[in-house]
């Protein structure tokens, strides 16, 4: 293996962070799209857990968080510095209120038939309260989280907040959250993302082995 290979499905925002990461970072990688009803059996031997993004080196180590590979990505090259644009602990927390109590306020959001306890309004106003809202007031009067250029955080975290957008694309267009849609916009509209979409794989399939 000469490349690291990334598994990697286009539309799991855990996988799309890891993308944008590697395109920024101009990082050389075999992409290797997962079709996630019948998974490689390359993936599931390096990480058992069968979940994208998986990086594997070419050292043979495997990075199977998304976050990491970021770091991993940012490692090689950080143009824009990413990484100093705040100092990490201050990255950190929002990565982990995304990660960690956002996502499933998401999916109840996005897939309500599987969580009847509550209604989708219920749903989007936890997901508003936790996380929509914070952002907001965190963007007022500036064009990233952390001021005039983009940090690791919010490239780890606009994945997430687009996919939001996306399950009620006319709700959220109207809702009073103008400094987090004009953050979403720039984010859709810049040429770092427009480029990672551009890339439409069909799902990788082993080579076949066959004795002549």
């Amino acid at each position: 293996m000469s490349l690291p290979v990334l598994y990697t499905f286009r539309r799991c925002p855990y996988a799309m962070r890891a993308r944008l990461a590697l395109r920024y970072a101009a990082a050389e990688v075999e992409m290797r799209e997962v079709a996630l009803r019948a998974k490689p059996a390359e993936l599931l031997a390096a990480s058992s857990k069968g979940t994208v993004p998986v990086l594997v080196l070419p050292s043979g180590a495997v990075l199977a968080q998304s976050l990491d590979i970021m770091l991993w990505a940012l490692a090689q090259a950080d143009p824009d510095g990413w990484l100093q644009a705040a100092p990490w602990a201050a990255q950190a927390e929002w990565v982990q209120r995304n990660d960690i109590e956002f996502k499933p306020l998401l999916d109840r959001y996005k897939y309500p038939q599987r969580f009847p306890e509550a209604s989708v309004e219920q749903h989007r106003e936890a997901a508003i309260d936790l996380m929509l809202r914070p952002l907001e007031q965190a963007l007022a009067g500036q064009v990233w989280l952390f001021g005039a250029q983009p940090s690791v955080a919010d490239m780890a975290l606009l994945p997430f907040i687009r996919q939001f957008a996306a399950v009620d694309a006319a709700w959220f267009e109207a809702a009073p959250l103008p400094a987090l849609q004009a953050w979403l916009r720039a984010f859709v509209a810049s040429e770092l993302f427009q480029a990672m979409m551009r890339d439409r794989p069909a799902p990788w399939v082993a080579p076949s082995v066959c004795d002549a």
